[in-house]
């Protein structure tokens, strides 16, 4: 059996940047500063990392809740900014979910992002892609990025009474944040440049298979298996 854990913001979907500006807001509402992450990069953090840099940067204090507090607001938001018309799926995640989600498919599927949980959850919603997508891990669980494939592991294994190694493990993302958390476990990573790094930074970040979208799902079912395949090279980069 092998595990394939999709990445949320430039991978699956297209929030129109609901949650930057989600965040935002909630910093306004909390501290009255206005466009608080200006120059904060957000590609492949998690929440709760991205909000302590915007406290930093503000020497703002981490103590007392205050994180717990500025999630709450930025829920409240981010329900709010999701109703945009200019959200989208990112062009052939819906085939690509359609074809795991078969019986004969030996691939299940999870979630792997810095979204916090709840958070994760109301920006798939809209698209109804919270139905392929029964466990994963989240930025609730660590704001380390490169700690969640351990909590993802354990909750499909606790949902399908199956038990997966980490070799058989394949993270997709849109980042190099997405690469990095997959290499410590011995995963392997398919990067899309869908989101805001192309190809070639994807390429130096050391994806094991780089693609433009996702819109070629034979490629995609293919490069899977040719990653997860016994006596596969350690090094090696696919592009399509």
């Amino acid at each position: 059996m092998k595990l394939i854990l999709f990445d949320i913001d430039g991978t699956l979907i297209d929030t129109a940047g609901a949650g930057s500006r989600s965040l935002n807001f909630a910093f306004w509402e909390y501290f009255f500063i206005e466009n608080a992450f200006a120059g904060i990069s957000m590609g492949g953090k998690t929440d709760i990392q991205i909000i302590k840099e915007g406290l930093n940067k503000y020497n703002l204090v981490h103590n007392n809740g205050i994180i717990n507090d500025i999630v709450e607001v930025y829920l409240k938001y981010l329900k709010v900014e999701m109703d945009n018309d200019r959200k989208h799926v990112m062009a052939g995640v819906c085939e690509i979910l359609d074809v795991i989600g078969n019986n004969g498919s030996d691939c299940c599927v999870g979630l792997l992002t810095g979204n916090i949980e709840t958070g994760a959850r109301i920006k798939l919603q809209p698209f109804g892609l919270n139905q392929y997508f029964l466990s994963g891990a989240f930025g609730s669980d660590d704001e380390d990025r490169n700690k969640l494939l351990p909590f993802a592991v354990k909750r499909f294994e606790s949902i399908s009474g199956m038990t997966i190694d980490y070799k058989d493990c394949i993270i997709v993302g849109d980042t190099p944040r997405d690469v990095y958390c997959a290499k410590p476990y011995g995963a392997r990573c398919i990067a899309v440049a869908t989101g805001t790094y192309n190809s070639e930074s994807l390429y130096d970040a050391g994806a094991d298979v780089v693609m433009e979208d996702l819109l070629d799902t034979r490629y995609f079912l293919e490069a899977i298996y040719l990653l997860t395949e016994p006596g596969r090279k350690s090094e090696g980069i696919c592009r399509s």
